[in-house]
């Protein structure tokens, strides 16, 4: 099994600590990868529309994200570490999600997407964790991700190293549940009602489409004619 975490910050702190412990918890050391924001990729969205009118490969910042999209499709599962800031994830987080809306279904959602699994995690030292959760989650579905994950935890301490062992010890136990639903669907990660119902009204809604690209791609899939990107 191969897992990528994202991490919305180059700081090492309980977020992404609980998302290390976790991806630990799923496969070796030599199967993570892991990528930080703003480290591995820090543009922000210009706002032209090319990577959706046109083609991904038009985005000003194709040559920094490519080598990013690749990790993403390359790996089984992908653990989001985004600490809560100001009750929503990351400015770095959110212009790396705003990079991909050409992949929501809307548009020109990839295949592989459909068989991976994704993990939210969000920490802060008192609230804000289920809104800074959404802000991520939102994007792993409409990618076509079928099972999300998500987990937060107010840590009440804004250094790792000071988070009280009774506390580490309830993240341990989370991880362990969350890393045993995770296993027991590796290889065969069912698609939900809920994605099966939008991809649906997508591939209908794409027979007369509004976008060239959009409605081209899926055609080519075959996706309008009836086919989908899951077994």
């Amino acid at each position: 099994m191969k897992v990528l975490i994202i991490s919305g910050t180059n700081h090492k702190g309980s977020t992404y600590n609980t998302g290390r412990i976790l991806a630990e918890k799923l496969t070796s050391a030599e199967n993570i990868s892991e990528i930080f924001l703003p480290r591995d990729f820090g543009n922000f969205c210009c706002g032209c529309a090319k990577c959706i009118t046109e083609s991904e490969d038009k985005c000003p910042h194709y040559t920094e994200l490519h080598p990013v999209t690749e990790m993403l499709d390359a790996s089984d599962v992908l653990i989001f570490t985004t600490p809560t800031y100001v009750f929503h994830a990351t400015g770095q987080m959110k212009a790396f999600l705003d990079h991909y809306g050409w992949r929501w279904m809307v548009h020109r959602p990839e295949e592989k997407m459909f068989g991976k699994q994704a993990v939210v995690i969000s920490t802060a030292a008192g609230m804000g964790m289920k809104s800074a959760m959404k802000d991520v989650a939102d994007s792993c579905f409409f990618w076509g991700i079928p099972r999300v994950y998500k987990y937060g935890k107010a840590v009440m301490e804004t250094d790792w190293g000071r988070v009280k062992p009774e506390i580490k010890a309830t993240i341990g136990k989370k991880t362990d549940s969350l890393a045993g639903k995770i296993l027991g669907r590796e290889g065969r990660v069912g698609i939900t009602l809920k994605t099966r119902g939008l991809f649906f009204i997508m591939s209908m809604m794409q027979k007369n489409g509004f976008n060239e690209a959009d409605v081209k791609y899926w055609k080519d899939k075959g996706w309008t004619q009836g086919k989908r990107p899951w077994r």
